[in-house]
């Protein structure tokens, strides 16, 4: 049998989940509702699948690598390698990069292609019908997973398949269509799961899409390695065509010379595309409240309530979603929870950084949390993990305050370097070199307190950085 690669498209920004899905910290990063994110969930479920599996490739972007390197750290799958689109450009592209750095030592592996940002209840259920699209793929295939549909939902792309062979797809359609697919019985959910050789796909986008293929394949001969990551070249990339995987192949494929086959999977799908979806899938009381947080309810039913930061209290309410986060609230309709991508368009429009970014940002060094901002000052918090550091840099326009709270400090200003403990503080002057790290087995927690008459993230000039930034 074919060596098995698990490709784990994890690109997207999760707009329709905002508040707690940001484009600097999209869905497909958070744990909702478990102790593994549904990335983790993604890659662990694939992990299961094959005893000559091989270590995952992950496409995602950029901005996302030091989220996505840490989180594979913490499931035991560091031997994952990351591939950096320096935009997004959708799924075909992504998929034909996979393909391209999987034959790259000559071998023609299966590629088991799954999104990050879905939910499988049925994990036995899901490998058993995985296994089978692999035993099609290996004959030659290219085969989708059709999620056994629950209801007439218009949000999907629909597969219609007489036993394994597909004859058509048909993109998201309107109420009436969708109920007589249901009525009809042999008309599935298009999972955007895909398993194949890769050189079948390289074959298919070659045939259906020329310029994508050969616009990826330019950027892919131009990679440059940098441990876990490999980078396409960045100008190449950036003139490729954006297109889905779906709109580029597999609509194609019925009917022509190349074989299109389907596998059902009905183990308790979900892609959580908004709140409504992320109600249906989470426990519930007897109410039908799904409540997670300091959540206090009176009289009311069937409500999603996500409290991160502080009490939050509904009464006589139904049918409704809220998302408490530090730095925001969503109250909407379960019913028009789809729209919440609105609300977002709208912050981006006004330049608002709540659209990218939550009040805790993370950084490959550790995290912090900007707690009070007012006219020439600036309040965080600040983690720095064990044996990690800042980068050596400076500020034009402002002076940092740092008071160790937890933790040992070494802190590199100017020519001197000291070490700090809790209780003890420092002063950076505006203009001086500086960088903070932490040398001890423990997270670290300084203070810091900023002022000045400017106080962007981007004064910021750093000379020396481990992390490549």
């Amino acid at each position: 049998m074919s060596s098995l690669i698990p490709v784990i498209i994890a690109g997207g920004s999760g707009t329709r989940l905002w508040p707690l899905s940001r484009s600097g910290f999209p869905k497909q990063f958070l744990a909702l509702g478990s102790t593994e994110t549904l990335f983790q969930k993604a890659c662990l479920r694939c992990k299961q699948l094959s005893v000559s599996i091989k270590p995952a490739l992950v496409v995602t972007n950029e901005e996302h690598r030091f989220l996505a390197q840490e989180q594979l750290r913490e499931i035991g799958l560091s031997d994952s390698t990351l591939l950096l689109e320096p935009i997004g450009r959708n799924t075909a592209p992504a998929m034909t990069l996979a393909a391209l750095h999987s034959m790259a030592d000559g071998d023609d592996p299966i590629l088991f292609v799954s999104p990050a940002d879905q939910t499988i209840q049925d994990e036995e259920a899901f490998k058993t019908a995985a296994e089978s699209a692999i035993s099609l793929a290996e004959q030659g295939s290219i085969v989708v997973l059709g999620i056994v549909p629950q209801s007439a939902h218009t949000g999907y792309g629909y597969i219609k398949a007489d036993s394994d062979d597909v004859s058509e797809f048909v993109e998201k359609p309107d109420q009436s269509t969708a109920e007589q697919y249901i009525n009809i019985g042999n008309y599935f959910w298009n999972a955007g799961i895909f398993v194949t050789h890769a050189s079948v796909w390289l074959k298919a986008i070659a045939k259906f899409r020329g310029d994508i293929f050969e616009a990826t394949n330019v950027a892919f001969k131009k990679i440059s390695t940098d441990n876990q990551f490999v980078r396409p070249d960045k100008s190449a990339f950036e003139a490729i065509t954006s297109e889905s995987i779906d709109y580029a192949v597999i609509e194609h494929l019925p009917n022509s010379d190349m074989s299109i086959k389907m596998v059902p999977l009905d183990a308790g799908w979900n892609d959580l595309g908004s709140w409504d979806a992320v109600w249906h899938t989470s426990p519930t009381n007897e109410q039908g409240n799904a409540l997670r947080g300091d959540v206090l309810c009176v009289d009311s039913k069937n409500n999603y309530v996500n409290a991160a930061s502080r009490i939050v209290g509904i009464v006589g309410v139904e049918n409704i979603v809220v998302v408490e986060t530090p730095d925001a609230i969503l109250v909407a309709d379960k019913e028009r929870s789809q729209d919440v991508k609105s609300i977002v368009e709208q912050l981006k429009r006004s330049g608002r950084e709540e659209s990218d970014l939550h009040r805790k940002v993370c950084r490959p060094w550790g995290w912090y949390d900007s707690l009070d901002e007012g006219e020439r000052f600036k309040v965080k918090r600040i983690q720095v993990a064990p044996g990690a550091s800042l980068s050596l840099q400076k500020h034009y326009q402002r002076a940092e305050h740092w008071i160790v709270v937890k933790g040992t400090a070494e802190v590199t200003c100017g020519d001197n370097v000291l070490t700090l403990t809790e209780n003890q503080s420092t002063y950076i002057p505006l203009g001086e070199v500086h960088r903070l790290s932490n040398p001890g087995k423990t997270p670290l927690e300084i203070i810091e307190v900023q002022s000045g008459a400017y106080l962007g993230e981007d004064d910021i000039v750093r000379f020396e950085d481990k992390y490549g930034r």
